[in-house]
């Protein structure tokens, strides 16, 4: 079949997304990094402690999602007034639900915590970790939009920049805080958490930034700020709610995951927090494709060329094998030398090679699940995406439930959840792409 995309120019698309994925993702190694030199305890907490505020951010992240399908296809439609009127009702209304959401969390949170962890020591230090936290909802929830609006315009390069900023941020205020440098107080886990939320409000002001001296505000009307717009708020939602419902719903199963192994012993919770920081890498790889792929999407369906999705989508799939396998194959021939970036603990370290190399062989599902099931977000049924995630993550639960909680198996093989969620996604995902009727629906 003819391509409606080069190989390269589907490569100067993600480029970007991919860089600024990778410098966030050095977010969480460098906490990850430098907790594993604090305690296994910090470690443990950290991992609990920032999956839960990644349940809660997803929410955002979701709606962002919806906002950005229908930026690109507004972008397809090249009716681009109409872009910052989407984006600025998306601010607006991400800042008002930032404010109810960092209150809930620092009332409610202490309660949930104390309820569902065993050990009293990472209750402590996640506790400590979340009060701090979830300040930064109200950058990262306005970051998104700003991405939202880069990558539906295909002007991705802007978060290279951005991500690279915020990276040096963040190392700069860790080291500082978590450790004590400078005259300030070593305050541990806080620190990370304090470190990470101005490093968001730096990004923020980076985007700001960058937008009024290098963006042609008057051609998408961003050059003035409108009233609240309801109807505009309304179309959003319709998009957003089932992908803020779907990654809610996602990571609050993948915070149940750590959860579960939290029963299994504090060693368990620092090998899966360790592991899930290696994994960020490739997975962040794969979700730089799978969004370039969505948006893509996105704009064929505007632009009236739907025949040519399926086959954008299989050379989605192909460059992220290329550039991810090789990857995979570094990591199982020398695990020491990646988890020793992790921890400084010989024995830790050991320990969680196996669980590294179950990892390594779940991205051959990862790869494809991911870029088909955004592709179907792209189609604009983001309905369906969610109910076809509904039905994945039930199987995950029961699986994820019987491996953990009743047969109680070492750690490494918990963590072939992913492969059974991948596998099905990509079951589901493929379907609906080849059979469903996706190419009528109107957003």
């Amino acid at each position: 079949m003819k391509t409606k995309y080069s190989y390269k120019e589907i490569w100067i698309i993600c480029y970007p997304i991919l860089v600024s994925l990778l410098m966030e993702q050095l977010i969480g190694m460098t906490d990850t990094a430098f907790l594993g030199r604090v305690g296994e305890i910090e470690l443990g907490a950290s991992a609990i402690a920032g999956v839960y505020y990644m349940a809660i951010f997803m929410m955002a992240f979701g709606f962002s999602i919806g906002a950005q399908i229908l930026i690109a296809r507004r972008n397809g439609e090249q009716q681009y007034r109409q872009i910052g009127s989407i984006f600025y009702q998306g601010v607006y209304f991400l800042l008002a639900l930032a404010a109810l959401l960092v209150s809930l969390s620092l009332y409610f949170s202490p309660q949930i915590l104390s309820s569902i962890l065993s050990s009293p020591r990472i209750n402590a230090a996640a506790e400590s970790y979340i009060q701090w936290r979830v300040l930064g909802f109200f950058f990262s929830f306005v970051m998104v939009m700003f991405r939202a609006f880069f990558v539906g315009t295909t002007q991705t390069k802007t978060l290279t920049l951005n991500s690279i900023v915020m990276v040096i941020a963040n190392i700069a205020f860790n080291y500082v805080l978590i450790f004590g440098k400078l005259g300030f107080p070593a305050l541990g886990i806080a620190g990370a958490a304090i470190g990470s939320s101005l490093a968001e409000m730096v990004s923020v002001l980076f985007f700001i930034l960058y937008t009024w001296r290098k963006v042609d505000c008057a051609k998408y009307g961003l050059n003035q700020l409108p009233r609240f717009q309801p109807t505009i708020l309304k179309r959003i939602l319709n998009t957003s709610v089932w992908t803020m419902i779907q990654n809610v719903v996602s990571l609050s199963t993948w915070f149940m995951f750590f959860l579960f192994v939290e029963h299994l012993g504090e060693r368990a919770l620092a090998i899966s927090n360790i592991i899930r920081n290696v994994s960020g890498i490739p997975f962040m790889i794969t979700i730089a494709f799978a969004a370039t792929c969505g948006s893509l999407v996105s704009n064929l369906i505007g632009q009236g060329d739907k025949a040519y999705v399926a086959v954008t989508i299989r050379q989605h799939v192909r460059i992220a094998y290329l550039c991810i396998v090789p990857l995979l194959v570094f990591f199982s021939l020398f695990p020491n030398l990646i988890l020793g970036i992790y921890t400084d603990m010989p024995d830790l370290r050991m320990a969680s090679i196996p669980t590294l190399w179950v990892l390594c062989t779940s991205y051959l599902f990862m790869i494809p699940s991911n870029i088909y099931f955004q592709a179907v977000s792209g189609t604009g049924n983001t309905r369906t995406a969610l109910l076809l995630e509904l039905g994945v993550l039930a199987i995950y639960i029961v699986y994820t439930t019987y491996l953990i909680l009743y047969l109680k198996v070492d750690v490494a093989w918990c963590w072939t959840t992913e492969h059974i969620y991948s596998i099905f996604i990509l079951l589901f995902s493929y379907l609906y792409i080849k059979k469903g009727n996706w190419q009528k629906k109107q957003i």
